[in-house]
């Protein structure tokens, strides 16, 4: 890989706190650039508008999602404003790209009873009582708090230090926030910690080894166990599904958008407004009970003939 992509991945990691899979991403999608540019007879930091156009083209043509396509855009816009920051170069001939259309799409939720139906999904048989426990206090802490399975999964075990009612998050960027921890959550939390006492592990949620986080896939083994045992199909979860059913919920019970936006940890508010589609139905039945012209308006001048 070239030193310019090197470094700017160095940077990424250093200075803004980038997730590893980030990382892992953008050093994909710079190699990938790397390889076209070479064929296109100039190094990576050299390629100018017309190159990069190409490059992007050669995305849809491949039949690349737009997501993925947009995800790679803005790995080159990032990556080109950071030569032109270091003085490698004048100009960043990404800046004018346009982004693809990305469809329109609404956040996938569980409804409220489902939710009920997968935590009880997790009681505890006799025989095999750490896997609940662990599904048990992951799923309430989620579903609790709204975490990304990425945070869940690193929490410390210090975390249920004391009493305090509150957990403190790193999350994308290294950026911190407090989420509240249910009484439940808590006490599901505490019972996997007692079990895993022996483990001595500096996590909440150990691997097998004990020195180690649970790993994504584990987790995701877990969940779709749950679900079986809660009735519900598999392919409808994930984590991310939890935490859109934590934010969905909460808006539909009169959440502020603005308080959603701080317990999701969200740096855009933009990015918490996808889930206003749920006010919808929440606004048409405060109409319909408190507007005055709501089921029809009789006035002075439509009084209801008495005559016989």
């Amino acid at each position: 890989m070239a030193v310019q992509a090197e470094s700017f991945l160095e940077m990424l990691a250093a200075e803004r706190g980038a997730a590893v899979n980030t990382l892992r991403a953008y050093a994909r999608d710079l190699r990938d650039l790397e390889s076209f540019a070479a064929q296109a007879g100039c190094g990576i930091a050299g390629a100018d508008a017309g190159v990069l156009r190409d490059y992007m083209t050669g995305l849809a043509r491949a039949g690349l999602s737009p997501r993925t396509q947009a995800r790679r855009l803005s790995c080159l816009k990032q990556f080109y404003l950071f030569l032109t920051r270091e003085g490698m170069r004048t100009d960043n001939p990404a800046a004018l790209l346009d982004a693809p259309r990305l469809p329109a799409t609404l956040p996938r939720f569980l409804t409220e009873e489902e939710v009920d139906a997968l935590l009880g999904g997790c009681d505890v048989p006799p025989d095999d009582g750490r896997r609940w426990l662990v599904a048990r206090a992951a799923l309430e802490i989620l579903y609790a708090s709204g975490l990304r399975i990425s945070e869940l999964l690193v929490l410390p075990r210090r975390a249920l230090a004391g009493d305090a009612r509150m957990l403190l998050v790193r999350g994308k960027g290294g950026r911190e926030r407090l989420v509240p921890l249910s009484v439940q959550a808590r006490a599901a939390a505490e019972a996997l910690a007692v079990r895993d006492q022996a483990l001595r592990s500096p996590y909440l949620f150990p691997g097998r080894d004990g020195q180690r986080p649970l790993t994504r896939q584990g987790f995701d083994r877990i969940l779709h166990d749950v679900a079986l045992r809660a009735g519900l199909d598999p392919a409808r979860l994930s984590p991310h599904v939890l935490r859109h059913s934590f934010a969905t919920h909460m808006l539909a019970r009169g959440a502020d958008l603005r308080a959603l936006q701080m317990l999701l940890g969200h740096a855009d508010i933009a990015t918490t407004q996808i889930y206003t589609h749920v006010l919808a139905e929440r606004l048409r039945t405060v109409v319909e009970a408190h507007h005055p012209l709501a089921g029809g308006r009789k006035g002075a001048d439509e009084q209801p003939d008495t005559q016989p």
